[in-house]
């Protein structure tokens, strides 16, 4: 038996595969196959829109894929979540979909919209929202490039964002949020309570999920003097209380924690000055909690 699973193609695609490097899963693909390897017999990969997903998993062609949010409300498929994994294409954060008007705009709010012309590729949920705030305009489905179509083509859009850099790269000014989105591991709801799926999909789920915690994180090793415990463990933040383990010297005691990769910088210099000694800093794979 096979598990059938969709990865994300398009701009979370690379950071998918790269999750599931982390979660111990080898993904290789190539430009000519839709079908990628993975390292693991028991599964079946296949790449599919992002925008598509959720569609193909609640009409069984796949039994699991990883898709956002958004596109799941954006169908209104019929899927069970299994996890939300907070990543994107540019970082370890959520995405927003925003109402966005070009910067000489005289419109403040959605209200103003009365009438007009948005853009979008998110059509469906761009009409609940305009429905939730009692407001008619004409959506349209834009078929890329969304942000030069104000104010010739359209009088707003609504466009996913990071950070908003491309936003005010095209002289855009953000009006609204409509809808924050994640990325999900969505299953077939059939699919889901299968005995041998289910299992499986519990697994890779608990794996990925811990290739998430770990994201931005490092392991530290060091040694310290009995007399020194305290200050060092002063020092410290660690993700939960530090493991200290006796070394054959009764006067010596090894450390080991997790710290946020960014404060590692500014932490070794002060452990160093506290009287620690062969410190070391490793990558961390998966932090299962």
């Amino acid at each position: 038996m096979k598990l059938k699973l969709g990865i994300p193609k398009g701009s979370l695609e690379q950071a998918t595969i790269e999750l599931f490097g982390k979660a111990g899963f080898k993904i290789r693909t190539s430009s000519r196959s839709y079908f990628p390897t993975i390292d693991d017999p028991e599964i079946e990969c296949m790449l599919i829109r992002a925008q598509e997903m959720a569609r193909y998993v609640e009409d069984g062609v796949l039994d699991a894929g990883l898709t956002g949010r958004d596109w799941v409300e954006e169908t209104g498929a019929t899927v069970e979540t299994l996890c939300d994994l907070i990543y994107s294409k540019q970082s370890f954060g959520k995405v927003r979909w925003v109402l966005a008007v070009p910067e000489s705009s005289p419109f403040q709010s959605v209200k103003d919209l009365e009438g007009k012309v948005i853009a979008t590729e998110l059509v469906e949920t761009t009409k609940r929202y305009l429905a939730r705030n009692g407001v008619t305009a004409k959506v349209e489905f834009s078929w890329g490039a969304t942000e030069v179509k104000p104010p010739v083509l359209a009088d707003a859009i609504v466009e996913v964002t990071e950070t908003g850099a491309s936003l005010r790269a095209s002289n855009l000014r953000i009006v609204e949020e409509v809808l924050e989105s994640n990325t999900q591991l969505i299953a077939n709801c059939a699919s889901a309570r299968d005995e041998w799926k289910r299992r499986k999909l519990d697994d890779i789920r608990m794996l990925l999920e811990g290739a998430i915690n770990a994201l931005g994180k490092v392991g530290l090793m060091l040694n310290v003097r009995r007399a020194d415990l305290a200050t060092v463990l002063g020092i410290l933040p660690a993700l939960k209380k530090p493991t200290i383990s006796q070394l054959s010297d009764e006067e010596w005691l090894a450390i080991n924690t997790v710290l946020d990769e960014s404060t590692v910088r500014h932490i070794i210099p002060r452990l160093k000055e506290a009287g620690a000694q062969g410190i070391v800093e490793y990558p961390l794979n998966k932090i299962v909690v």
